[in-house]
């Protein structure tokens, strides 16, 4: 019977802690609607972008985003455009399994390969059924053969051990699952293409099923396609340690702890904009006042030339508009002296 190999390092149990803390703020944070819909949207062509990069198409991210938002895009390889969209939905049907404590199931990893590679490739991979023919793994940037899965004949049984332990398995966290399942998934490579989408992809769902969906704002494929690389390496160590999962595990920890921290950071932004826009509207500032207040607010600080860059406005509406929000509190201004050339603003 399939029974992973590992150890809980300091490592990995330090960035189980900080999954947890950004999971509580998540949670916790009052977080706009609106702003979290727009997170989503983004994470979501991230995923779909990244994950599908990682495998070898071509799209930049302006032109997946461009495809995603139901714009056309010339020039690009039908098969990449496919499996950008292909990967979409099966995104929007692992989301249908939310907080839903179901059996991961043959059929349902299945149905989420069938969705990945239908209408790719003249409809030659197979969707939905394990291979019967050797596979191997091919490094998308060298194209050198970095992996030999098991024969055809062991991926039923092994399959069938898998998913078993996977609906048993209890006494570790779902985050260390979804990590097993990940490189396991990975090393049985079942079907003849589609593996690592599919296999990041029942990640994500077992995340999603156990209450780790993080408000559906991250995407781990970015943080795996950005150092390539090191992905491959993380993998690769597990069969170069007797197939100990701790290497990989410090791995998979740490760049969803980087993700969901970057959501955090994100977050906290987003509550403090809000401080700012509801304290603007309460002291019955004019918009483009508020403007000038949010301006300063995402740029930190900002000269008065810099504002009348920004806006298109005559100096004497910034000066006065300026004055007013320094005699509310809301604004700072740095000066060595009234006829500094360098003086700037920042909110306090």
């Amino acid at each position: 019977m399939f029974s992973p190999k590992f150890t809980i390092t300091t490592k990995i149990n330090n960035h189980l802690l900080d999954i947890e803390r950004a999971r509580g703020f998540l949670d916790a944070a009052k977080l706009k609607e609106a702003w979290i819909k727009d997170m989503q949207s983004e994470a979501l062509i991230l995923e779909s972008h990244h994950s599908t990069h990682i495998e070898g198409t071509q799209l930049t991210l302006s032109q997946a985003q461009r495809i995603l938002t139901g714009k056309s895009v010339k020039g690009i390889r039908t098969d990449d455009r496919q499996e950008l969209l292909n990967y979409k939905e099966a995104m929007d049907f692992v989301s249908e399994y939310l907080g839903k404590e179901l059996e991961v199931t043959e059929d349902l990893i299945k149905q989420i390969h069938e969705i990945l590679v239908k209408n790719v490739r003249g409809g030659t991979l197979e969707p939905g059924r394990y291979r019967k023919v050797q596979n191997y793994v091919v490094n998308s940037l060298t194209r050198e053969i970095i992996y030999t899965p098991p024969p055809p004949s062991k991926v039923p049984e092994l399959m069938i051990e898998f998913v078993e332990w996977l609906n048993k398995e209890a006494s570790i966290s779902p985050v260390l699952i979804s990590g097993i399942a990940q490189y396991q998934f990975v090393d049985i490579h079942p079907f003849l293409d589609g593996n690592g989408r599919t296999a990041r992809l029942l990640c994500t769902l077992i995340l999603y099923q156990n209450g780790y969906d993080f408000k559906r704002l991250f995407s781990l494929s970015e943080y795996y396609d950005k150092e390539r690389h090191n992905y491959y390496d993380a993998i690769q160590s597990v069969r170069n340690n007797n197939m100990d999962m701790t290497e990989w595990f410090e791995y998979f920890t740490e760049g969803l702890k980087n993700q969901l921290i970057e959501v955090k950071t994100k977050g906290e932004i987003s509550i403090k904009k809000q401080v700012v826009i509801e304290k603007a509207k309460k002291l019955n500032l004019n918009e483009r006042q508020q403007e000038i207040l949010l301006y300063l607010f995402e740029e930190k600080k900002a000269s008065v030339e810099e504002i009348l860059q920004k806006f298109d406005l005559v100096r004497r509406t910034v000066q006065r508009d300026l004055t007013k929000l320094l005699e509310l509190d809301l604004i700072k201004e740095i000066a060595k002296s009234k006829t500094d050339p360098t003086k700037y603003y920042e909110l306090l």
